[in-house]
Parts: C-alpha cells; structure tokens; sequence
C-alpha cells in the first residue's frame, strides 16, 4: 500500500560517498592521522555493501554508493512517496573504532557533513546525532554541540553495543537526551565487541542478520529494568529496523516475571507493558509479518496499542516494491496515526523551525 501524502519516514539512510568526503570536516591532526595511516572505508556497521538487501535494485546507482547524494535522496526517497519530513541516519562505522579520540572525531565529522551536504540544503531532511558511545563523557559533548541545530532529532545508538544499554554508565546519554527533546534512536547494528548471539559467534551473515532480533529484545529488557523511564520519564526511544511481530510475546513474559521479582527492580514501580507503551516506539520497515492481512491485524491487536508503530521505508534497503511501503490490511486511520500523527508525538522537535 502507498503511504498517506505527508508521511514522516523515520528511518532513511544517508552514506557517506567516501571517507575523503569527511576530510575537510576533520580538525588537522586528525586528517593527518588518517593520510599517514592509509586509514580506508570505515564501512556499514550493518551491511554488507554489496548485500542484495543493502539497497534496492533501482537504487543502485552505475557507479559510487546509494543514498550518497542530496539529488540520490530526493529523487528516490523523498518525491516519489510525497514525503514531508524524512528522518536520515549514517551507519558509518564509527561505532568500530576502538580509539575514544578517532571516534569522537569521525562522529563530529560525519555530523557536520550531514548538516552541510543535505540538512542545510532541504528543510525535508531532519538528522540523527551520531556520537562516539566508546565514551559516554564525549558522546553527551557531542550531544550537547549538535543539539543547538533544530534539524537534529535523534540520537543514534546500536542493539548490538558493547554492554545493555540500560546500564548506569550510559545515563548522561539519556539525560541529554531528555533534556533536548531528542529521541534516543536504537538502530539494527553492531560494534562487534560481542557476539549477536547469546551462544556465540555464528558463521554466516544471515544468522547475524536474523540475530538481530535477539539484541533488540536484550536492550528493550535491559531499559526498563535498570530502571532508566523511572530516572528519565519524558525519554522517547525508537527501535529502528527491529521488526515487532515479536513484542507481544517478549513483552509478556516480561511482565510476567516482573511480577514475580519485582522486589529485585522496586525502581520499575509500573509494568514493563505500561512503559512500553508510554516509552518505547517501533519502525516499520522491515515489516516482519505474513503477508495475510488478517494475520497482520491481529498481530497490532496483541500489540494493545495503535501508537507504537512509526512509519518507515528504511531507504536505501531493499524492503518492498515501488511505492507500497506499507503493508496491505491497515485501515486509513490507522495508515494515518502510522504515517504521521505518531512520528509527530513521539519526535517533539519537528514542531521546531528549520531554516
């Protein structure tokens, strides 16, 4: 189905051409650092670029990456679905880094390139702070430098990070976070200190691919249970590229055992339910339902909630045909609260002017 005229698309991806592109957004000593390493591309943190599910045929382009371009995002992700606003996240790879300091400077870098090669260029475009999560002191700095720009709205952090987020040391995050009105966005990814399974390390990308789904459910658990909503109420958090057929079931085992243990967590004085549906949204693409859309109905039944749901078309990725970027059996209301009236109450920056 084709989204409603004026969606918000919370999830497109922007790639940095290469990394010569961010070198004149380096301070010198670090440009000196990456010519006199030889650094080269700090690839996806997610896909493998060549993947056939990396980007959609027809947004492949004869030469260079996709969604590398202003006219690359306009022409493919912007027009063609009528879009008002589109939320752009970089998964470069800063989150790879082991050195604190390169990483705090890539992610500066990439930052300011976002805001001068398409934020500053089209008022469609809103921007994801990337910040350097090796170091919760540098990644509140950045925060804070980034938040001054109204086109910033979100903060990018990945499931598959280096500890569950939930813990204390990743707090000033979220307190920035709050104190900005800037959703903290938890993207499908990796820093590959860990592996993406609780056995191991597979040996395939579609096991890490599939894998997924596990880290979502380990920092959504991990969230409510350090207690960072009773510290942080206001807090918004959106699971990018996570799917959610699987939220009922984990959040009712959840709550579940937070009845029994409870004495374990008193800071969690509400159900993991109720936090959720207060807290925690989910973007729509990957949809990973059947494609019955009676199943489909039921899936937003158990799920007790028609706002949890933001609509995406996580461009570049090959997710559906065309324009049908929204699954068949949605009645137009809720297209409409999908589309639209739920990416505005969740992100409470788009209210704010850009010039």
């Amino acid at each position: 189905m084709i989204p409603p005229k004026g969606a918000i698309d919370c999830d497109i991806h922007t790639s940095i051409p290469n990394l010569e592109a961010l070198l004149p957004y380096l301070e010198e000593h670090w440009r000196e650092i990456v010519l006199l390493r030889g650094m080269d591309e700090l690839n996806s943190i997610s896909f493998p670029l060549k993947a056939a599910d990396a980007a959609r045929a027809d947004w492949r382009p004869l030469s260079g990456k996709p969604a590398a371009s202003l006219a690359q995002i306009q022409s493919e992700a912007l027009d063609p679905f009528d879009t008002a606003i589109a939320i752009c996240s970089s998964l470069y790879g800063i989150q790879l880094l082991h050195s604190e300091d390169l990483a705090a400077a890539f992610a500066r870098a990439v930052n300011d390139w976002m805001v001068a090669t398409l934020l500053s260029r089209d008022t469609r475009l809103r921007g994801t702070i990337v910040i350097p999560t090796q170091n919760p002191d540098m990644a509140v700095d950045e925060i804070e430098r980034c938040a001054r720009n109204p086109a910033f709205v979100q903060v990018l952090m990945l499931a598959g990070a280096d500890t569950p987020l939930g813990k204390r040391h990743c707090w000033p995050i979220y307190k920035a976070c709050e104190r900005h009105n800037l959703v903290l966005g938890i993207h499908a990814g990796n820093t590959y200190r860990n592996p993406p399974t609780a056995a191991g390390w597979p040996s395939f990308y579609i096991e890490d691919s599939v894998a997924q789904a596990q880290s979502f459910q380990t920092q959504l658990t991990s969230l409510i249970c350090e207690g960072v909503f009773s510290r942080y109420p206001a807090l918004k958090v959106v699971m990018l590229e996570s799917g959610f057929t699987w939220v009922p079931t984990h959040m009712w085992r959840l709550t579940k055992y937070w009845r029994g243990l409870r004495m374990e967590i008193p800071w969690v004085d509400r159900s993991p339910d109720e936090i959720l549906r207060d807290n925690i949204r989910f973007s729509l693409q990957p949809v990973d339902t059947p494609p019955n859309a009676a199943d489909l109905e039921r899936i937003f039944e158990h799920l007790q909630s028609d706002r949890l749901i933001l609509f995406s078309t996580d461009y570049p990725h090959a997710r559906f045909d065309g324009t049908d970027a929204m699954p068949d059996g949605l009645s137009p209301s809720l297209m409409q609260r999908i589309a639209i009236d739920n990416p505005r109450e969740t992100y409470a920056r788009l209210t704010e002017t850009v010039a």
